[in-house]
């Protein structure tokens, strides 16, 4: 069964909260999920499906609003989203009809008596708590839980025993997943393509020699070749997209090409990762801790860690061991680092379990992680960071935000894409962010960082092929390793801006050398700390000359795609090697020099499938998509994105120009450029006395509420080609919104940061000179290389 996972589910988190939820029902999917267990067993569509779609990745309890006031729940149910399942369950707990359930959802009534049979069974589940069920009793009742879908968590949720300890029970009673082949021929001729999904099936009797023997029926293939395991990211969502799923099918590549059979596991049908020629081995399997450990221990022949059986010995239990072995120990490494956090988060208790973790280890990961290890990891170092603190409830967040200062960074801690995430000024939004925070977090802390406005935000890759600390020493090996530092890359957007929402230049466009060098020396110098092998990501600010470290994360960042087209290096390939072993000097990789050209990566995002929406950016990720412009100047490699990305710049005619008060004078400079291109300006009161002030022509145009025309009367006529607008307020139904979203349903270009005003300009003017080409990618390549012969 396939379905679809709701990547703007209107829930608290949801990035487009404020758009109007008739368009999100129609336009929020962005990818597909698979669970091939529900091929097998109709009923698991109720709880097997959810996993995968990553409402929550284990498949614990969701009583959390138990009960549901009835208004609620019918409006819960009549709105498609991605939790929507999850409320159908409470309806069903309630005593609702099949029938109200019906018109509310218009899900079919067949799958609507699935998920009964699954809320009937949880009655089930819940008496044999109250009694002492004989154990082939409970081996029935647990066997039919499993091939209904339900995860060892949930039943030891239900159970109040551990996960370890149902995972121990079913074993000990034989209860393991088979896997079974996607036939991919449709019964036509036998499939050869190696798709896999798992289930639980009843063991049937065969007599074999005169002896009865329970037979399962799997369809696995394996053969006795080493294999490394790559685990995918799961469905495509905000800020966990197609980059990862790049790296993981280089990952795949590069196994490849090592000698080793790659084995892809994920859950999204609908990506290259999950294509019939990229590994050797695909399993669709939910990203749970118990789904990545069953196909591991099935691919090793056994669990890890178990001796091998004496070859020479004559005992005949102990030379059928000794077969067995022959097929055990057969996975040298499991990648976690290429798909984003989702198989982050399982690397723990993957390592913890006995599974090889390549690569940069467990413990180095959670170093960067962990905000107390990090600080003490840059005190050692010598480095600087923003001041900062980790609160755990909202009394300790304001401790530390009076001590820092606002304005403050509020986030959780181990989320990906910014979820969450904000800014606050003073203790009002903070307490009203920290209840919505505390809850996104998930039991883990919360993070308070002084925000640094105005400054310069740029990330920079590396690879690092450093061997482990030494067991117990806390020492890497002496003869071992080194950094090279892959791209720097400035963000064009200031500080506060998403990473994943800013647009970047490769190399920076306006940084000192000085500067740039001594990004890379504390980047090289995180690397050999962290005892880094792979990739690795550092985020810095600068502000005042001076460089603030924000954030280290050992693994394949988003950018990665992104500078290995900009350089034409296959750069997660090559770290996939070096994870596997190999060492940047047998490569033959060095640290490249900068480019002699410019790359610009600029983001796409969905404004358009919103009307309505604000389309001011935060530290929250939005963007769906990116593109890149490459030229030999910056000015024409930033007006080539822009036409990527579908907002080409306008040469001519009217630019309509409204700032805060913090950035009237900064704005000067950029409108004169405007004024100097040709172009007519408006701009509102406060913005055109402080143009008028610096002798530059500007007509006025009154607000929303002076009359009309306004700027959105003449937007919809077609008079107004760019806006350049930075946000007082924020949200659809200030009159900025509505200015904003205006823009975005008549497809005017609008800028709402004042280095993207000033990029803008620049690339307008280098237009209007007319002098650029296209050229094909392998020009700009080679022309490097002479260069820098």
């Amino acid at each position: 069964m396939e379905v679809k996972r709701f990547g703007f589910g209107l829930d608290k988190y949801d990035k487009w909260l404020n758009a109007q939820r008739t368009d999100a029902q129609t336009h929020g999917r962005t990818d597909d999920v698979t669970d091939a267990a529900a091929h097998s067993v109709c009923a698991s569509v109720g709880l097997s499906v959810s996993w995968s779609s990553d409402k929550t990745t284990q498949g614990e309890s969701l009583d959390h609003e138990w009960p549901i006031p009835e208004e609620k729940l019918r409006r819960k149910l009549a709105v498609p989203s991605q939790g929507r399942i999850y409320y159908i369950r409470y309806a069903m707990k309630m005593g609702w009809s099949m029938d109200t359930i019906y018109e509310l959802t218009r899900i079919d009534r067949w799958f609507l008596a699935q998920m009964k049979e699954l809320v009937d069974f949880e009655q089930e589940l819940l008496k044999l708590w109250q009694t002492q069920p004989d154990p082939a009793g409970l081996r029935r009742l647990l066997l039919r839980a499993k091939q209904w879908g339900y995860s060892d968590v949930q039943l030891a949720t239900v159970w109040q025993k551990t996960p370890q300890e149902i995972r121990r029970l079913r074993e000990s009673m034989g209860i393991k997943p088979v896997y079974k082949l996607v036939d991919t021929c449709a019964a036509e001729f036998e499939a050869a393509t190696p798709y896999y999904y798992s289930t639980y099936e009843e063991p049937f009797v065969q007599i074999i020699n005169g002896k009865a023997q329970a037979i399962v029926e799997d369809e696995i293939r394996l053969s006795d070749k080493p294999k490394v395991i790559i685990i995918g990211g799961g469905p495509n969502r905000i800020g966990q997209g197609i980059e990862f799923d790049y790296c993981c099918v280089q990952a795949a590549f590069a196994m490849r090409d090592l000698g080793y059979e790659s084995v892809m596991i994920n859950s999204n049908p609908e990506t290259v990762s999950t294509d019939y020629d990229t590994s050797d081995l695909l399993f669709f399997e939910p990203l749970t801790h118990e789904d990545i450990l069953n196909v591991c221990e099935r691919l090793n022949g056994g669990p890890f860690g178990l001796p091998d059986a004496d070859p020479g010995s004559r005992d005949e239990n102990e030379q059928v061991r000794h077969l067995q072995s022959a097929m055990r120990n057969l996975v040298k490494g499991v990648i976690v680092q290429f798909g984003g956090q989702t198989p982050l988060n399982l690397a723990r208790g993957l390592h913890e379990a006995g599974v090889p973790i390549i690569g940069t280890s467990v413990g180095s990961l959670d170093a960067a992680g962990d905000r107390e290890q990090f600080r003490a990891l840059l005190q050692r170092l010598g480095l600087k960071q923003p001041a900062n603190g980790i609160a755990r409830n909202i009394e300790e967040a304001r401790k530390i935000a009076r001590k820092i200062g606002y304005p403050v960074l509020v986030r959780p801690s181990f989320v990906l894409g910014g979820r969450a995430m904000e800014i606050v000024s003073d203790e009002q939004q903070l307490d009203y962010y920290m209840t919505h925070a505390v809850e996104a977090a998930s039991g883990s802390t919360i993070l308070v960082d002084k925000f640094l406005d105005a400054a310069t935000e740029v990330d920079v890759d590396c690879i690092a092929d450093y061997p482990p600390r030494a067991q117990g020493t806390g020492q890497g090996a002496e003869d071992g390793g080194q950094a090279i530092v892959i791209g720097v890359m400035e963000h064009i957007e200031e500080a506060g801006i998403h990473s994943g929402d800013s647009a970047c230049a490769l190399p920076p466009y306006s940084l000192p050398k000085q500067i740039v060098d001594e990004l890379k020396r504390q980047t090289r110098a995180l690397a050999r700390a962290l005892r880094v092998c792979g990739l690795m990501n550092v985020q810095y600010a600068i502000k005042n000359g001076e460089i603030y470290v924000i954030e280290v994360n050992p693994r394949a960042s988003r950018t990665v795609p992104f500078v290995s087209k900009a350089t034409g290096v296959p750069w997660a390939r090559i770290a996939a090697k070096v994870m596997a072993g190999k060492t940047l000097k047998e490569l033959g990789v060095t640290e490249p020099a900068d480019p002699s050209h410019v790359s610009v990566k600029e983001v796409v995002f969905p404004f358009s499938k919103f009307p309505g929406v604000d389309v001011i950016l935060g530290p929250e990720m939005r963007s769906t998509g990116e593109v890149m412009g490459i030229d030999r100047t910056f000015e024409i490699a930033f007006a080539k994105a822009q036409i990527a990305a579908g907002g080409p710049l306008p040469t001519s005619g009217t630019v309509f120009i409204s700032v805060r008060n913090e950035d009237k004078q900064a704005i000067v400079p950029i409108a004169r450029q405007f004024q100097e291109c040709g172009f007519e300006i408006l701009a509102t009161g406060g913005t055109y006395e402080a143009l008028s002030r610096a002798g530059i022509e500007a007509r006025r145009v009154p607000k929303l509420s002076e009359g009309r025309p306004n700027i959105i009367d003449l937007i919809k006529n077609g008079q107004v080609q760019l806006l350049i607008n930075t946000p007082t307020k924020k949200g659809p139904q200030t009159d900025e919104g509505r200015i904003r979203a205006t823009s975005v349903l008549y497809r005017v270009p609008i800028v709402t940061t004042l280095t993207g005003a000033s990029a803008a300009v620049r690339a307008i003017a280098a237009l209007q000179k007319g002098d650029w080409d296209v050229r094909p990618l392998q020009e700009y390549f080679a022309a490097n290389r002479e260069n820098h012969k």
